[in-house]
């Protein structure tokens, strides 16, 4: 592959494409990325299994933070009591992510030994958290639900979406590592599809009870989102024949996925979202955040060589500070 070639597909990577298909009322987002997934799984040299959870976390963080219509920031963030105890992943909108993982190595290695690395048992029992701050002068919002050690990624934001924002939605996550002229690396991509209709007769139709099924199933068990429409059923059907490979290949662009999805309904894409890696600590933010521990804390720091040594958990970027630095009034 020459360079011109590899240039063309990195235009295509770490971008977002939202998409409207009007005929179905639904509205949705196809994520891809590539180096800046990359360069924050490699700073960190995760294990495969953990890179791969955190790599799905990315993608829905980056489909869900470029919803943003302001300049705040939307944070994921999962605890639980599997061998990957935490993932926090925030995004500043316009188009900044950052992300960490942490996990127990022994646990992990247990869990690989068995045979046991979906996403859903290297997370297991504990909670999804999703927080959007609007700003010091807007209040913050924040929706939890559980994790219950059978969930995907996906399906959790799926209960999410159902119960706290009560929007009918799809949504496929996939990580995987390609193998190119600059070796192994990591990639990761996401499609993201909400029934949002806007004609009287469908918003009614989303309230009503189907009534009495002749199979005899329930309304939920015939639709998990509680939504009769036809135009849903359709979209929430062509939303799950999207395969792992079709979210990752580096070959493929998201306008062709959303054509092999839609065509047939005319969906019309709109301008792409860049996301790039990028941590939002500074020398500024550390003093501050030092200055907030007490005075008997902050001698506790002090080590040898007379410095306060901060290592940034996200980016490994690490600070140096003396105890006169972190003592000084901060300058106006």
């Amino acid at each position: 592959m020459n360079d011109g070639a590899d240039a063309s597909l990195r235009e295509l990577d770490d971008r977002v494409l939202p998409f409207t298909v009007e005929a179905l009322d639904v509205r949705g987002r196809v994520v891809r990325l590539g180096p800046a997934l990359d360069t924050i799984l490699r700073r960190h040299g995760y294990p495969e299994p953990v890179a791969r959870v955190l790599g799905e976390a990315a993608a829905l963080t980056a489909l869900l933070g470029t919803s943003l219509k302001f300049e705040g920031r939307f944070q994921l963030q999962t605890k639980s009591d599997g061998p990957i105890e935490m993932l926090v992943l925030d995004f500043d909108a316009p188009d900044r992510i950052r992300a960490v993982a942490r996990f127990d190595q022994s646990r992990l290695d247990e869990a690989i030994a068995h045979h046991r690395t979906s996403t859903a048992a290297l997370l297991g029992e504990g909670y999804l958290g999703m927080t959007i701050d609007q700003g010091s002068h807007m209040s913050r919002y924040q929706g939890v639900v559980p994790l219950d050690g059978a969930d995907s990624l996906e399906a959790a934001a799926h209960r999410y979406f159902r119960q706290s924002e009560q929007i009918p939605t799809r949504i496929r996550l996939a990580t995987a590592q390609t193998v190119g002229p600059e070796g192994e690396r990591w990639r990761a991509g996401g499609i993201l599809v909400q029934f949002l209709p806007t004609s009287p007769e469908r918003q009614r139709q989303q309230d009503l009870d189907p009534g009495d099924d002749p199979s005899g199933r329930s309304a939920p068990e015939r639709d998990p989102d509680g939504v009769t429409d036809d135009a849903w059923a359709e979209a929430r059907a062509l939303v799950d024949t999207v395969e792992d490979h079709e979210l990752v290949d580096p070959m493929l662009e998201s306008e062709r996925l959303i054509y092999r999805l839609f065509h047939e309904r005319g969906a019309r894409v709109f301008e792409t979202v860049p996301v790039h890696e990028e941590c939002r600590c500074s020398a500024a933010s550390i003093l501050a955040m030092l200055r907030r521990f007490s005075p008997d804390d902050r001698r506790a720091m002090v080590a040898d060589d007379g410095s306060v040594q901060v290592t940034c958990e996200f980016c490994s970027r690490r600070y140096s500070f003396t105890p006169e630095e972190i003592e000084a009034e901060i300058a106006p």
